[in-house]
């Protein structure tokens, strides 16, 4: 078993909701290297939960970084062409020396998130099938294999070049975020890590069970699949403060009630020895 990796998700909504500068997420950054994580990370979002372009920023962040792991979680690929997509992440791995790690999904399934997608042209039935075509038009273009062709459902192109290519051959892991049976599917035929946001070690483990089942059975050695987890914690040395401080802080940014949150995402408030 590998050695387990800590990171940080910078709360890039709050630039929306807040009014913060992004300069401070990179100063975030900073400060999360200095103290020795592993990685940061940026979720994505245009008009739904409005916060700054994650690719953008990562690479403000790698420029003022060198050794902290940088991350999407998660990066929406319907929202964007998969082919200046590409460019752009290609770019952002060779300017960060190989520090990318691309997390990506589907789109929350709320009314907010299909106003955004019919904002960009797509309808929000095609976000999973859009994903899944995007991932496959990114490898090929990663690959390095010269000029590359595609014909597919929504995109059709010949003699796409990548140049820069990703710093790493092949171009960024890619993890896949989601918990519901077809999410899981997907990472176990496509996808080079996990990254949900399991409610309980329970849910996790055996949504790990599940991707490691169908990964075999697809040929793939399961443990090549790199499991990973969002949660949220707040440390405080009186449980019933980090309660009240935990709720003061994800009502306003998800938008819902905290005992609606917990059934659905990793939460924790309490001490640290908690």
């Amino acid at each position: 078993m590998s050695t387990p990796r800590f990171g940080v998700l910078l709360s890039t909504r709050l630039a929306a909701l807040n009014g913060a500068d992004p300069e401070a997420f990179v100063l975030q950054a900073e400060r999360a290297e200095a103290a020795g994580f592993d990685s940061v990370w940026l979720g994505d979002s245009l008009l739904a939960r409005p916060r700054p372009e994650p690719l953008v920023l990562l690479a403000g962040i790698a420029a003022r970084t060198r050794r902290i792991g940088l991350g999407t979680a998660v990066l929406l690929p319907a929202l964007r062409h998969p082919v200046t997509t590409a460019h752009a992440i290609a770019t952002l791995d060779a300017l960060s020396r190989g520090r990318l790690v691309l997390g990506v999904g589907a789109g929350f399934p709320y009314p907010a998130s299909a106003r955004e997608l019919a904002c960009v042209g797509v309808p929000f039935e095609e976000r999973v099938p859009r994903l899944v075509e995007a991932l496959v038009i990114w490898r090929a273009l990663f690959a390095g294999q010269g000029p590359t062709s595609h014909e597919g459902r929504f995109w059709a192109f010949d003699d796409a070049l990548l140049t820069p290519q990703p710093a790493r051959p092949g171009g960024p892991p890619i993890w896949l975020g989601g918990n519901a049976p077809g999410a899981l599917r997907r990472v176990a035929r496509l996808a080079d890590g996990w990254i949900p946001t399991s409610a309980s070690p329970k849910v996790f483990t055996e949504g790990l069970a599940r991707i490691r089942d169908e990964a075999a059975r697809h040929g793939r050695d399961p443990e090549t699949i790199e499991p990973a987890l969002l949660a949220t914690l707040h440390v405080d040395p009186d449980r019933a403060t980090a309660q009240r401080e935990l709720r003061a802080f994800m009502e306003p940014y998800y938008g819902v009630p905290l005992e609606v949150l917990t059934q659905i995402l990793g939460c924790f408030a309490g001490s640290a020895a908690e």
